[in-house]
């Protein structure tokens, strides 16, 4: 080559005659012709040598086998010679042998019993140090159980101080009151009613003991009525102001009485309100051992001191709430009075004949009912079953709730019932009139089942198979008995189906994405029923696409007992924003229906006056202890909640009512979050007092109690816990030598809030309560701010906390100030967060180092890492907590002039923390820092205590998918990494080349990489090169050339080689870089499986491939098995590919092909190959990226061209994946 460069160059006078440059290029492929049919006489010669070596081997073994013959018959003629022999020697030579057999038993004996005793040590160690644990456990339990009881104790000692110091002050009011009201009172007496008399008595002393006992309308707990006021009515009055009531003291043999009659009676429904304004009921605490209640009825003038009390009863300020439960049981204190019982039983007799308006309008919450359904006939002794138990009437029930045989309540709105019903919900018994005809949407049917005609794909013939539509896709059978088998065929429905009716009145058409069912019924009925029940799985799922949020994140979610119409199910409630979700069950993705909670009513209800016997004697399990939510969107009937514990309400009530934004109207969640609430109400005034007030503000002393709403008593623990480490990470001093520290404690207070959701809202409040109105700048400031930092790029709160969050950083926004920065730091990271999503992994330890050492407030992208290519170079880019993938690869692709990952076929791979030889794929939509922070956890579960801080993840970019239409429009860039990529396959022996091309393309890559060779002129006399170009020589080789050609090299013939490639190497002087590399490509791509991957495989018998080390090649076109010389065996186009993946600790593949040519009748054949596992788990994924880049109906075709990007790279060293078409195993 270098000859006819030459030549070129000192002929510029016959340039115009020839086209020496067509003439370099013909040269050049008559050499490769030459090369080539060169190649092929050393390879005949090599197969004349092997097969001569062969011979010679043969006639070694005949010359040994001879030669043991004449020795055997040489042994045998000495042996008949000694024939004799003593047969004392071969006793003591057996027993010699017993001796040492039974010496190794026994010494086998001893070593396992020693492994035993090993064991059990350890064993007894293990068990001492878990009872040590659970002792140390049970001690601080106890611990803290006990000043818990002695803080109590001392709070109520307090408050019994406190309680007897108002009454005291109050028995004085009453004197004054009494001496002052005497002479109005004898005025009023004489217009009043019989109990205003009475009450008049009680005030003044009564004219007789039998008039007292008549005329009183008390109803007291103790023996004797002659004194009704052995002490003075005393409310209690805490000194801020605010009412406390006694709690209720019940004796069991005197009948519901006290606050709590009262307390239900003004929550239900007023219907004459009007004409009863006149009615006020003064509720007196007496002392515990003779508590009562008085009921008193005064005139329109009524004293100061009942005012006083009415203003402070907060209960009487509370609007009516739809009733649950049966109405309580008012009728057995009838006897109070006569006036206050006609009231009592006026109320019960309208609001039990008066039910709640049924406003079934078929919303969203009657959706609940689209599951599978059934029509249930109720039978006729249940129809006629009518109890009417004592206990029912003396409690006042409507008569349309007689019927109940339970005693849990019925609400009085379940009058509009359907006649179906799911056979996992447990209902109520129905309450009114049953009605078979339902045309709401509880009437639709979702799950069917029975005997089709289906037309065969391969013979064109009809049969009969069992089918059954369950959960969006139909399965079918060949008999029913064969449910418990695999299906004969599955047939996937989604909104893009169709239904066609034939032209027989008794077939039709299920056309989905990748084929289409002739279908044929029994009758024209059953015809109808099939396309109907289809139609309503079709439109369910047409519409669960718009309604249904999965990626939103809830905002409180939980187990609850829904209760509608007269129906109870458990259902998982997830609350996503402003819409209220119910499920069948956790892992559902579509809700069995929803509830719009736009200014919709939500209320607590009471259920204070319902007894323990009541809940006690029902069937369907539920407590009183129970609590119980009613909400009510607009222009729809109540649904009620049923809650198992009081902090679940209290997290519900508050949730339920900010989504309904009538948080303002009703006192829920704790003062922080009310304070909360009050500001959004004035729209974040700046000027506002409430940003200053106490509550919002720092505070030197720790909480006592969360800021938060909480569901469960051990979150409400684990919110102090978290406030404690907050406060160790900020009230310790940020030191370079001990910054591992703090890294510790923000890993894994945010871990915690990342299990735990429930705790990001008040992860945010402590933050902002110890960052707002910190008059002291120091340090300990600055590190709260830090802490949020990182929170705000992980996670950000709910609801009104967030929206509390971003006004508190434009308050705080400052870029003159070092805290501002910080401020505007985390504006911009809100955004981010708000743009990518939330993150999945804790910060890892270099993003943690970054803030704490940094204010990241300088730098747009505060982290940065290195990304390192094929030809050993790599590019440093810089994220922030937000970047993806995606967004990552296109600042990359930006810097470095490469096309982006869809076109060129590149991906982002991470290394494997345990060391080995192995990558993961990274997914576009997967965050950078999450990558980095599970290869940190990764690394540090297989290794505790070392490598702490000195690995770090190494990224690299390269091409995993290669498309021959990839080519046109190729980057320089590309070229060059793509021709360093084929040269690591050609040096880890992936690639087929022969010694000569293996010297040709290393002479390539040579002068790609160190450009032309330098050799000076004063040269050994026998021409080798200079020490200096001696080393680059040996260094090109052992990156260049392959490893399997120079392994059993010895050093005279490693000397040859490099000669000869400083041969090559010198003929390529003045060629660039890019020309070496588009020769190189050229020459490479002339392979039928350039850019395929390979991976080592034994076949597994039985199997078609009869060697027993082979290639499993994976390309564009399908899967090839090549032998370990690369010479294709066979090819499994992915059309023909039925299922693949991991099959036990092998890999399997399944495949069609037809048996006959020309005949439609296809078989299938299973290869399986032993690998090992995280290979398996490679081809498997790279066998699907494939499949979903040339299968367009997937869903995640259409978003992503080539595919890769299904790779799940979430857990290290584990993945998962899922995807369609040929399945995974």
């Amino acid at each position: 080559m270098a000859d006819v460069m030459e030549s070129g160059g000192s002929g510029p006078v016959g340039a115009a005659s020839v086209d020496w440059q067509k003439r370099c290029v013909a040269l050049e492929m008559q050499l490769l012709r030459f090369r080539l049919q060169a190649g092929k006489i050393r390879e005949l010669l090599a197969e004349k040598m092997q097969e001569l070596e062969q011979r010679v081997m043969e006639a070694d073994r005949r010359a040994e086998s001879a030669e043991k013959q004449v020795i055997h018959v040489m042994e045998e003629k000495l042996k008949s010679a000694n024939i004799q022999t003593s047969e004392s020697e071969s006793s003591l030579y057996r027993k010699y042998q017993d001796l040492t057999n039974q010496v190794q038993e026994k010494d086998a004996v001893i070593k396992r019993l020693e492994v035993q005793l090993e064991k059990q040590i350890l064993v007894r160690a293990q068990e001492a140090k878990i009872i040590e644990e659970k002792a140390a456990k049970i001690k601080d339990w106890v611990t803290f159980k006990l000043r818990e009881m002695e803080q109590e104790n001392q709070q109520l000692k307090m408050a019994n101080l406190k309680q007897t110091e108002q009454i005291m002050l109050l028995q004085d009011k009453l004197q004054c009151e009494y001496h002052c009201s005497f002479r109005s009172q004898c005025l009023h007496s004489s217009s009043s009613s019989s109990s205003s008399s009475s009450a008049y008595e009680m005030a003044h002393g009564p004219s007789s003991p039998d008039s007292s006992i008549t005329k009183s309308p008390l109803l007291s707990r103790s023996p004797s009525t002659n004194n009704p006021f052995p002490n003075p009515p005393q409310p209690l009055i805490h000194q801020s102001g605010t009412s406390m009531t006694l709690p209720k003291v019940r004796t069991p043999l005197t009948p519901r009485d006290s606050i709590q009659l009262v307390k239900k009676h003004y929550s239900q429904p007023q219907p004459s309100l009007d004409r009863l304004h006149h009615l006020n009921v003064n509720i007196d605490i007496m002392s515990p051992s003779s508590t009562s209640s008085t009921l008193k009825s005064t005139g329109t003038t009524t004293s100061p001191f009942s005012q006083e009390l009415e203003r402070l009863d907060p209960e009487a300020l509370k609007p009516p709430t739809p009733p649950l439960h049966r109405f309580p049981s008012w009728f057995v204190i009838c006897f109070i009075g006569v006036n206050i019982s006609i009231v009592i039983i006026l109320k019960a007799t309208q609001i039990s004949s008066v039910p709640l308006p049924d406003d079934d309008s078929g919303s969203e919450d009657d959706s609940s009912s689209l599951v599978s359904l059934r029509t249930s006939i109720l039978s006729p002794d249940r129809k006629s079953s009518v109890p009417g138990s004592p206990r029912a009437v003396k409690r006042g029930v409507s008569m349309s709730s007689i019927s109940s045989e339970s005693d849990y309540a019925i609400p009085p709105d379940a009058y509009s019932l359907d006649s179906d019903y799911s056979e996992p919900e447990h209902k109520v018994q129905r309450t009114s009139s049953y009605s078979c005809e339902s045309t709401g949407p509880v009437s639709e049917m979702l799950e069917k089942s029975g005997y089709l005609l289906k037309m065969g794909s391969q013979v064109k013939a009809w049969k009969r198979r069992w089918f059954i539509l369950r959960n969006g896709e139909i399965l079918y059978y060949k008999s029913p008995s064969d449910v418990i088998r695999k299906p004969q065929g599955q047939i996937e429905l989604s909104s893009s189906c169709c239904i066609v009716r034939g032209e027989g009145a008794q077939t039709f058409q299920l056309i989905t994405e990748k084929k289409t069912f002739y279908l044929t019924a029994d009758s024209p009925n059953i015809l109808e029923e099939w396309i109907r029940v289809l139609q309503n799985i079709l439109k369910v799922q047409a519409s669960s696409q718009v309604t249904v949020e999965t990626t939103a994140k809830p905002t409180v979610r939980g187990w609850l007992t829904k209760v509608k119409h007269g129906h109870s199910k458990l259902v998982w409630c997830s609350l996503v924003g402003k819409i209220f979700y119910y499920y069948r069950n956790q892992e559902d993705k579509l809700p069995l229906g929803q509830l719009q909670m736009r200014e919709a009513l939500v209320q607590e209800v009471d259920r204070s006056c319902d007894s323990d016997e009541d809940y006690e004697a029902g069937s369907r399990g539920f407590l009183s202890s129970h609590c119980t939510l009613v909400v009510q969107p607009r222009d729809q009937s109540p649904t009620y909640l049923l809650i198992g514990t009081k902090q679940e309400k209290d997290t519900w009530l508050y949730h339920l009512t900010v989504a309904a934004g009538s948080s303002a109207t009703f006192k829920v969640g704790t003062e922080y979050e009310q304070l909360i609430g009050k500001l959004l109400d004035a729209e974040g005034d700046p000027e506002s007092a409430l940003w200053r007030s106490e509550a919002l503000s720092f505070c030197k002393e720790g909480l006592r109690s969360p800021l938060t709403t909480l569901p469960s008593e051990a979150l409400q623990t684990e919110a102090l816990k978290l406030f404690k480490s907050c406060q160790l990470f900020i009230n310790v001093l940020v030191e370079s030598p001990s910054v591992d520290y703090h890294t510790s404690l923000a890993q894994h207070a945010l871990q915690v809030c990342l299990t735990h959701p429930e705790l990001q809202n008040e992860m945010y409040c402590q933050l902002i309560k110890q960052t707002n109105r910190r008059t002291t700048h120091n340090y300990s400031l600055t590190q709260c701010w830090q802490l949020l930092s990182l929170c705000v790029a992980l996670f950000l709160p709910q609801q009104h906390i967030l929206w509390y969050l971003r006004q508190y950083l434009q308050r705080n926004a400052d870029p003159s100030s070092e805290v501002g920065k910080y401020a505007v730091y985390c504006q911009r990271s809100v955004e981010r967060t708000l743009q990518n999503g939330e993150r999945e992994a804790r910060p890892s330890r270099m993003e943690i180092i970054s803030i704490l050492l940094r204010n990241p407030y300088h730098h747009s992208l505060p982290f940065s890492i290195p990304v390192h290519f094929m030809n050993n170079t790599y590019q440093v880019v810089g994220f922030d907590g937000s970047t993806t993938v995606e967004e990552f690869l296109n600042t990359l692709n930006q810097r470095i002039g490469m096309r982006k990952p869809q076109l060129s076929g590149f991906a982002l791979f991470t290394d494997d923390p345990t060391g080995k030889d192995l990558e993961h794929c990274l997914q576009p939509s997967a965050k950078i820092c999450d990558v980095i922070s599970k290869w940190e956890q990764a690394l540090k579960e297989l290794h505790p205590g070392k490598n702490e801080g000195t690995r770090i993840v190494r990224l690299t970019y390269k091409s995993r998918l290669c498309f021959r239409s990839q080519v046109k429009g190729e980057t320089e860039r590309e070229r060059l990494l793509l021709a360093y990529q084929v040269n690591d396959e050609v040096h880890h022996g992936h690639f087929p080349v022969n010694k000569e091309l293996a010297l040709e393309v290393a002479a390539l890559m040579a002068q790609v990489e160190h450009g032309d060779l330098e050799r000076t002129a004063a040269s050994s006399p026998t021409g080798s090169p200079q020490p200096k170009s001696q080393l680059i020589l040996l260094q090109a080789l052992e990156r260049f050339y392959p490893k399997r050609y120079k392994q059993d090299c010895s050093s005279e013939q490693l000397r040859e080689l490099t000669e000869r490639l400083a041969t090559k190497w010198s003929m390529l002087r003045g060629c660039s870089a890019s020309e070496c590399v588009r020769i190189y490509l050229t020459v490479a791509r002339k392979w039928p499986l350039f850019g395929a991957k390979l991976f080592s495989a034994q076949p597994v018998p039985p199997s078609p491939v009869e060697q027993s080390q082979v290639w499993l090649a994976v390309n564009e076109d399908g899967l090839c098995v090549l032998d370990f010389t690369m010479h294709t065996l066979v090819t499994y186009p992915y059309q023909s590919v039925i299922t693949f993946g991991g099959y036990r600790d092998d890999f399997m593949v399944v495949t069609s092909h037809q048996t006959e040519p020309g005949v439609g009748k296809k078989s299938a054949e299973k290869l399986v190959f032993a690998m090992a596992k995280p290979k398996i788990l490679e081809l498997t994924l790279l066998m699907a990226s494939y499949i979903n880049h040339w299968n367009p109906s997937l869903p995640s075709a259409s978003q992503h061209p080539l595919g890769h990007w299904d790779v799940d790279s979430k857990h290290f060293p584990a993945m998962n994946y899922t995807t369609k078409g040929p399945t995974l195993l």
